[in-house]
């Protein structure tokens, strides 16, 4: 009888597909056969061997090779965007289903952020929060930078929500606010009262700026020496508020992000908008990819839009100048 080649193969491995289709996520999302064996605590020869058999199953290459890295291909990007809720529902099937027994009455959430996320951004979402579901646990950890992303690599928090210009291949970045970049000075500052302003007016002066490690920092360096503008750092200290408070006592100028600018700034400060040099400061939701997202989490996310946060001047335009 002559062979029928309209019918698929059958391979052995069939009998279970969440497994191979639990590696190629796992190996998508780490970029290595190792990392993917580690995370599964199997051998890394059955997640070879399982990647293997699914890319003879579906007759295409679902990796390619960056340097020490695995990439998907086109077709391996394609499966991922079908599997990764598959493998993530499956995974999450037992959580979610004691979370509906038990509906948004119980729980825990963990939220990272840097303080100034904590400060300016997150208490009327908290808010909107606690009153929709004041039973369960809340706990925001003051975390920043790379700190942040360890806690959410690790599974010790639900998510992050700050400000990234990098962001690595596994975790997934949305941005949702924006805020307008701001020179502030003292009130009797030259650059106060200035008619124009240019980058480079502010050389004379030192800056004032948070440690090197965050992302103010990166960014100011950037404008500038892409602008091939020099420029001085008088002071380097964390906290927006400590940033405004030595500002105001004329130790310095600072670039900062109008998140941070209040009514009551305005009474020592001079704001000046930077949006000719600087781009606006994105500030949104950071997940880990792959993880699935219990009910307390998503309602925390869905609670994070711009129109809660629209007062003051903190939207894309920044406080108006003095």
């Amino acid at each position: 009888m002559a062979h029928d080649r309209t019918v698929p193969p059958r391979f052995a491995y069939k009998g279970d597909r969440l497994k191979p289709l639990r590696a190629f996520c796992q190996t998508v999302r780490l970029g290595s056969v190792s990392r993917a064996a580690e995370a599964l605590y199997v051998s890394q020869p059955a997640v070879t061997l399982q990647l293997q058999a699914l890319e003879r199953d579906m007759g295409v290459r679902l990796f390619e090779r960056s340097g020490r890295r695995l990439l998907p291909t086109r077709e391996g990007e394609a499966l991922y965007a079908l599997a990764r809720p598959l493998v993530e529902g499956i995974d999450g099937l037992d959580g979610a289903f004691r979370e509906q027994l038990q509906g948004m009455d119980a729980g825990e959430l963990h939220v990272a952020a840097g303080s100034s996320t904590i400060l300016y951004l997150l208490p009327r979402i908290v808010a909107a929060f606690r009153a929709a579901h004041p039973e369960v646990r809340l706990t925001l950890h003051n975390v920043t930078g790379a700190g942040g992303l360890d806690l959410l690599r690790s599974d010790e928090v639900d998510l992050a929500v700050g400000s990234m210009l990098d962001v690595p291949a596994d975790l997934g970045y949305a941005p949702i606010y924006h805020f307008a970049p701001m020179l502030i000075t003292p009130i009797d500052h030259p650059l106060a009262t200035a008619p124009s302003l240019r980058l480079q007016d502010l050389s004379p002066y030192g800056l004032i700026l948070p440690p090197k490690r965050l992302t103010t920092y990166r960014l100011v360096d950037l404008v500038f020496q892409r602008h091939r503008v020099p420029y001085t750092v008088a002071l380097e200290v964390g906290g927006w508020e400590v940033i405004k408070q030595y500002v105001a006592m004329g130790l310095g100028i600072s670039i900062v992000t109008s998140i941070c600018l209040t009514d009551a700034d305005r009474e020592r400060l001079t704001a000046r908008s930077l949006a000719e040099w600087f781009p606006p400061r994105s500030y949104g939701v950071v997940l880990r990819r792959g993880k699935y997202l219990s009910p307390q989490a998503r309602a925390f996310t869905d609670l994070i839009q711009p129109d809660l946060f629209v007062r003051r001047g903190h939207d894309d335009t920044g406080p108006s100048e003095r």
